[in-house]
């Protein structure tokens, strides 16, 4: 067996395990938020997706920068690849925020500091791939995406430090600061390990699918 199809077994057994073991101590083992109740509960969600947000934006940052130095096919297929799961990720971010925003302050949506550097960066994302679909050239697409992937990733500090920066609704570094309980930071640690399994195991995947694309574009240009 190939030592790809082996990490990829792994991650997605130790994906599944983590996922089930999440799910056990989010809805049966921690305890009931006192305020918020129940709602809270998607506090275990929405920190995760948040993280694989930033994580891929990284990833890209990272694989840009490979990319306009090297211009290897391997390092677009990782810009690329990270720039689709970042966008989806910030999306579900932006959706778990909504959905905490109503409960918690009595409206969808607020331009509080967080929310909105995270739109920001779901549009520079979104941004990412418009011009890598509109470039006619697909090598300075390519390199034109991974200018915005360098430029997504200056986001990514200021939504960490927006409730610090500037004052809003938004909880500061509950997490850091101890704030949790013991049984809500386990689950927390939990959950973010699930999702991170998660993650690389899709990362790993779709750069293979996005590889294999590439090698059927240069053939079809080939016998063309």
């Amino acid at each position: 067996m190939k030592t790809s199809h082996i990490v990829k077994l792994s991650l997605l057994a130790l994906s599944a395990v983590l996922i089930i073991f999440a799910h056990y101590l989010v809805f049966l083992y921690v305890p009931t938020e006192a305020v918020m109740g129940i709602v809270q509960r998607i506090f275990y969600i929405m920190v995760p997706v948040g993280w694989l947000a930033m994580l891929s934006t990284f990833v890209l940052f990272i694989a840009s920068i490979y990319y306009l130095k090297t211009r290897k096919g391997s390092w677009d297929a990782v810009a690329y690849s990270a720039v689709e799961i970042g966008l989806v990720f910030t999306t579900l971010t932006l959706l778990t925020g909504i959905l905490w925003a109503k409960p918690a302050w009595g409206v969808w949506w607020t331009w509080e500091p967080r929310l909105t550097a995270t739109l920001v960066l779901w549009l520079i994302l979104l941004a990412c791939l418009m011009v890598r679909t509109t470039a006619t050239d697909p090598s300075r697409g390519s390199a034109f995406a991974a200018v915005v992937g360098i430029v997504a990733f200056v986001d990514v500090p200021i939504i960490g430090m927006s409730t610090t920066l500037w004052r809003g609704i938004h909880p500061g570094g509950i997490i850091l600061d101890g704030g949790l309980a013991p049984p809500m930071l386990l689950t927390l640690l939990v959950s973010l390990a699930a999702f991170t399994a998660l993650y690389a195991l899709i990362l790993i995947i779709r750069i293979a699918v996005k590889n294999d694309q590439m090698t059927i574009d240069k053939l079809k240009t080939l016998r063309g």
